[in-house]
């Protein structure tokens, strides 16, 4: 999109101010053509003489007078194709005025005054420090692109993580099906550590690929290598694979392409804010034909479920949530049949099916409701898109509610799917989808943003004993 709107913007014939913050950094390290340009443009012998003529300028530039912007322009017209390679944005027709050190106000300042000048499109090149003035983001940018609390004088979280995150989980599995299978490489957009990709970018780098903040290049990337008999893995966070909705249809599914999206963040992620919280993935990704869905109950079953989409011919979304991997209820483990879900109690009258990490909830429901005497039938539905329809035949034979229990919003959710078959098939099963209102949630705690939009065990109890 910065691109299209650079592309946009060079037709201006106003005076338009184009920030560059160039800090060198995106989430994770730049990468990238556009990046080797602009390092470039900060290092080139020849031009960084030139950049010191227009820092010094600049200090000498008069509140009235002739515009310095005026003379550079003159000065890089006969020497740009020697001292500046490619004259990117000069070429489209936006002057450019830079590299100007960011952290200099004053001098930020007279810089902005010339910007104003100018009749039309101008980019004015800041250089920063991403972190600048705190030592532990100066020295760790990318750790602190997303953070949440932390101790001031270390910069190390108030909370230490003690065992592994799904992210780890998908991570190490990853690598380990990689060892025997050379035909299985991963793509990032920017995050190899936030998506748990660092490992394998160390143990494979020929088979790991950055795209850099350009989502939906990344899942066409993705199309083009399965079609060339590639298995690739594209990690990606859910509110992120958003941008690429055109592409998931298009490129991939249309084709019924073997890729592999390992949604990460799917549901609430609390600290990482409203922006972020995936909470849509179900909705949009069930939407496209050719798809598969699923989402594992604990850290064993994202094992399973990440071999066994290696295994399907064709688009596999694998989605887990952000924070520690569930490592209860280890028995609960039967092999993943494609498009089947997995009975765990067995019982009449009230069913809850659980989707993927909600199942810890699911199971304090269930015990919630058989303390106040009510049976409770327990199901893990595994698969979001193809749904058991021969599950929910059996359940709807001697069960009179059937609750669904998902983190996505209820518009487009599981709950809804269930509730359009038994519908379709005319079923006389109350089913009560229990999900997230359609709006967006807000930053904070995730038990707090549970409570908030009714997703708290005492909530969905009351909800179920309410139609019972």
């Amino acid at each position: 999109m910065a691109y299209e709107a650079l592309n946009n913007a060079s037709t201006l014939e106003t005076n338009f101010i184009i920030v560059l913050n160039d800090n060198n950094m995106s989430i994770s390290e730049n990468v990238g053509g556009m990046s080797k340009y602009l390092a470039g443009l900060r290092t080139a012998d020849i031009y960084t003489g030139l950049k010191k003529g227009v820092t010094h300028a600049l200090h000498r530039v008069p509140v009235v007078g002739d515009s310095l912007i005026e003379q550079v322009r003159k000065t890089k017209s006969s020497i740009k194709q020697l001292v500046v390679p490619g004259m990117f944005f000069e070429d489209m027709g936006i002057t450019y005025l830079g590299p100007v050190p960011g952290h200099n106000i004053r001098l930020l300042c007279r810089a902005f005054r010339e910007a104003r000048k100018v009749g039309g499109p101008v980019l004015l090149h800041v250089i920063t420090e991403k972190g600048k003035g705190y030592e532990p983001a100066e020295k760790r940018p990318d750790k602190f692109h997303g953070i949440g609390p932390f101790r001031i004088e270390t910069g190390e979280p108030e909370t230490p993580k003690k065992k592994d995150t799904y992210t780890d989980v998908f991570g190490k599995v990853l690598c380990d099906e990689a060892r025997n299978h050379p035909e299985i490489v991963a793509i990032t957009a920017a995050m190899a550590d936030g998506t748990g990709l660092a490992r394998f970018r160390q143990l494979y780098p020929r088979r790991f690929f950055d795209v850099g903040i350009a989502e939906a290049h990344g899942v066409t990337f993705a199309a083009g290598l399965a079609a060339g008999g590639i298995h690739p893995v594209f990690a990606v966070y859910s509110s992120f694979l958003q941008r690429a909705y055109d592409q998931l249809i298009h490129d991939v599914s249309l084709q019924n392409l073997p890729v592999v999206f390992a949604v990460d963040r799917a549901g609430l992620v609390g600290s990482d804010g409203e922006t972020h919280q995936g909470i849509f993935d179900i909705s949009y990704l069930t939407s496209i034909p050719n798809m598969t869905v699923m989402s594992p109950k604990h850290k064993w079953e994202l094992a399973d479920m990440l071999r066994f989409a290696f295994t399907c011919q064709g688009p596999v979304a694998l989605r887990y949530p952000r924070g520690e991997a569930f490592d209860q209820y280890e028995e609960f483990r039967t092999p993943i049949v494609y498009g089947k879900s997995e009975m765990l109690y067995r019982e009449s009258k009230t069913a809850v099916i659980s989707v993927g990490h909600m199942f810890e909830p699911a199971i304090k429901v269930r015990e919630s409701l058989k303390a106040q005497g009510y049976p409770c039938t327990l199901v893990n539905a595994r698969f979001m898109k193809p749904i058991d329809e021969e599950m929910i035949d059996n359940l709807c034979k001697d069960h009179e509610v059937i609750a669904v229990i998902e983190e996505n919003v209820q518009t487009g959710g599981y709950g809804e799917h269930v509730m359009e078959y038994v519908c379709r098939k005319g079923y006389k099963v109350q089913v009560i989808p229990l999900a997230l209102p359609d709006d967006y949630v807000e930053h904070g705690n995730i038990q707090a943003l549970r409570r908030e939009t009714g997703l708290d065990v005492e909530t969905m109890t009351e909800r179920i004993q309410e139609w019972l």
